[in-house]
């Protein structure tokens, strides 16, 4: 038995003003939400669904219930939007083994997950690129596992991205919040970063992994679903 979080509390500024009444999360992609999409792609050992709102929260509230494909549904509501870390502690009190840990807005598969759950105890998705980028970059020890996070602007590649998709135990809880954003907020990978230093945490490479941002985005994921469905039936 585990649990799923599922962090939808955003309110999704670059996508307005599609967001100024549907959460981003709730953008349909062939008929279906993107968290919905998610929620089809967990395994079996998923039981429970642990789902963090905010903005708009009684859409995503009144759509799922307490109850949703067979499997229970826990709502963490917050007062505001500090970042992922604070999200993810918000939910300590109903995480007592390992779980999962997806973004709401950005979409996944089953397979990823289950190579996720099989790395280890802590275990990171990511993804490698090869042009410039600004953000955090993925630096592994010699053992290819998190090591550091390296902000900035990256000129030289390859570097590896956080997909953002986490399989971790109650040992997070054991450390400080890290902040970021000159202390507007805090990170989750960051805080995992500290975690890292007594802990393995693998890393497992994404092929599939959709990160939906723009308008745009949401379209290009429509065509990835459509042509993944279309090569599964032939």
């Amino acid at each position: 038995m585990m649990k799923a979080v599922i962090l939808a509390a955003g309110e999704g500024i670059r996508m307005r003003p599609f967001t100024y009444r549907t959460p981003k999360p709730m953008a349909r992609i062939l008929g279906q939400t993107i968290i919905e999409h998610n929620i089809n792609q967990l395994p079996d050992a998923v039981t429970e669904i642990v789902l963090v709102v905010r903005y708009l929260k009684e859409q995503i509230m009144d759509y799922f219930g307490n109850k949703f494909g067979g499997r229970k549904v826990h709502y963490v509501e917050l007062d505001a939007c500090l970042g992922t870390g604070d999200a993810l502690f918000r939910c300590k009190d109903l995480l007592t083994e390992r779980f999962l840990v997806l973004m709401g807005d950005d979409m996944y598969t089953k397979r990823e997950i289950e190579e996720l759950f099989r790395a280890g105890d802590n275990a990171l998705l990511v993804k490698k690129i090869d042009e410039p980028f600004a953000g955090g970059n993925i630096i592994v020890d010699e053992s290819g596992n998190l090591l550091r996070i390296d902000e900035g602007v990256h000129t030289e590649g390859p570097s590896l991205l956080n997909a953002a998709l986490y399989v971790l135990t109650p040992d997070i809880f054991k450390y400080d919040l890290v902040s970021i954003k000159d202390g507007k907020e805090f990170g989750l990978p960051q805080t995992l970063v500290e975690m890292a230093r007594l802990h393995t945490v693998r890393l497992v490479h994404t092929r599939d992994w959709i990160q939906i941002t723009t308008m745009d985005d949401l379209k290009r994921a429509e065509e990835i679903l459509r042509k993944r469905r279309l090569s599964s039936k032939s």
